[in-house]
């Protein structure tokens, strides 16, 4: 395995409600390396989304440890987690998350306006991830004027502009066709081969098997973690697809 990027050791999170409480994970210890493309997958309630959070610092645990490129996150206050995830994270959310009034464009500039950078170099940064998401063109329309699909694109140049280390995509083509959704995990597929770390939750297989390995979990608790020997390719799906299409006309 590549260096760790993501170490956890017996990470937990219990939510304490009035008069009970509720174990979401307990005793999680992964280790994700720099470059991998890790899928987690497990039923609802089996602690795959809690885990997301937690590597997202959109949480803190309970107990345990979570470091990500050597900072111990799990120590962080509010504000120092909130610079971590501005800094070295990158989010595609199943639902795109992008704003309707704005740009494509100003989409993608967002994280940069949070980080104080400055306009001009907001935009030429944002261009730029707008074009190697092949959406250069349409930088100026509004999420209205694209399809799902570039939506998605959309999001992705979004999660990349502030060049963080990791990708957390979660159930990123829960919302689109299976064509479009070939596409976007050919693109993390493509980021992952640039040397992207992107780590997946999603409760499809199909979509699990692009990844080069897949981590279950089940009650709070990682029940099985495997190398993947021979992940979808996605370009050579699409592929066929055409060909498939043009048998068929």
């Amino acid at each position: 395995m590549a260096e760790p990027l993501i170490v956890t050791r017996s990470l937990a999170k219990v939510y304490r409600m009035e008069s009970y409480t509720v174990t979401a994970l307990q005793g999680v210890s992964v280790e994700i390396g720099a470059g991998e493309f890790v899928a987690v997958m497990g039923p609802s309630g089996s602690g795959k989304s809690t885990f997301m959070n937690l590597l997202g610092c959109l949480d803190t645990p309970s107990s345990g440890e979570y470091c990500l490129a050597g900072e111990k996150a799990s120590e962080l206050s509010g504000d120092a987690l909130a610079a971590v995830r501005n800094r070295r994270i990158g989010f595609v959310f199943q639902n795109f998350n992008l704003l309707p009034r704005t740009s494509a464009l100003e989409n993608v500039e967002l994280p940069l306006l949070y980080a104080h950078i400055s306009a001009q170099e907001r935009r030429s940064r944002a261009l730029a991830k707008l074009a190697d998401v092949g959406l250069a063109e349409r930088a100026d329309h509004h999420p209205a004027q694209l399809s799902g699909g570039q939506q998605q694109r959309v999001a992705i140049a979004r999660a990349l502009v502030n060049n963080p280390v990791l990708i957390l995509a979660d159930e990123p083509t829960g919302a689109l066709d299976s064509r479009t959704s070939c596409e976007v995990m050919g693109l993390l597929q493509q980021l992952n081969r640039q040397g992207m770390t992107v780590v997946l939750v999603t409760h499809e297989h199909d979509i699990a098997a692009f990844a080069s390995r897949v981590v279950n979990f089940r009650d709070g608790r990682v029940v099985d973690d495997q190398l993947v020997a021979d992940p979808v390719d996605a370009q050579r799906m699409l592929r066929e697809l055409d060909e498939s299409a043009e048998v068929a006309v």
